[in-house]
């Protein structure tokens, strides 16, 4: 059995090929893409990971002997399918750059600290109605070498796989109001406007905790006219 989407809802996912983000340059297809039928195992799982979430996987302030610094924040949010229905049982993942722009990555050589209390890595699940929800620190900019003192804003890599997922979806949240977005090529290879918008976090008063951390909301629709755009597309 093979299924059919409608192929207009691509369009908010941004191109292989994005000339002013250079790295595309090399590693997007010279060629025609052949297009492989879906078999029954990829429509309908499996499922990787899930298992070895633990409870407090998804707090990346106590993962370490000591807290983090920088500002505690909380991300939460649902996932969706094209129908706004909450997707359960989801495996999200993120990681991060810490409050400094910096990973703890061999290949980062930022000349920004490290904290030793500070993994920029987490998971969850979510639950039966589609939700997630993440403490962690608000990641600061980085340089990224694309071009003449390029910085990336700030952001959060997000990954979600679950049942009948035919691959993992990757994707990237940012946060309102970031004065780096018009020099961003990754933020702005997607270039229709509504679908940049959907990879903005929005300040959620209502859940933040008073005295203790600011709160965003952050939806991932997994595909439609409304969904998320995602890096492996």
């Amino acid at each position: 059995m093979t299924l059919l989407y409608p192929l207009q809802s691509l369009a908010a996912h941004p191109a292989r090929l994005s000339p002013d983000y250079r790295s595309t340059v090399k590693r997007s297809p010279s060629r025609p893409l052949i297009p492989m039928r879906h078999t029954l195992s990829e429509l309908t799982g499996p499922v990787y990971g899930h298992e070895t979430v633990r409870a407090n996987d998804n707090d990346l302030t106590i993962q370490a002997k000591g807290e983090p610094l920088g500002e505690r924040i909380i991300v939460h949010g649902h996932v969706r399918d094209e129908d706004g229905r909450g997707v359960p049982n989801t495996l999200v993942e993120l990681w991060q750059a810490n409050a400094c722009g910096r990973y703890i990555h061999v290949v980062d050589q930022h000349p920004a600290p490290l904290d030793p209390n500070f993994t920029g890595a987490g998971r969850t699940q979510s639950d039966d109605r589609g939700y997630y929800k993440f403490i962690t620190i608000k990641p600061g900019a980085y340089p990224w070498g694309n071009h003449h003192n390029a910085w990336r804003p700030a952001h959060i890599h997000f990954s979600v796989f679950g049942h009948s997922f035919v691959s993992r979806l990757v994707t990237q949240m940012y946060f309102p109001g970031d004065p780096l977005f018009p020099f961003d090529p990754i933020f702005n290879s997607v270039t229709d406007e509504k679908a940049r918008a959907r990879m903005i976090s929005s300040f959620d008063l209502e859940n933040t905790k008073p005295e203790w951390a600011l709160c965003y909301r952050f939806d991932i629709v997994l595909r439609g006219r409304n969904a998320t755009p995602m890096e492996t597309k």
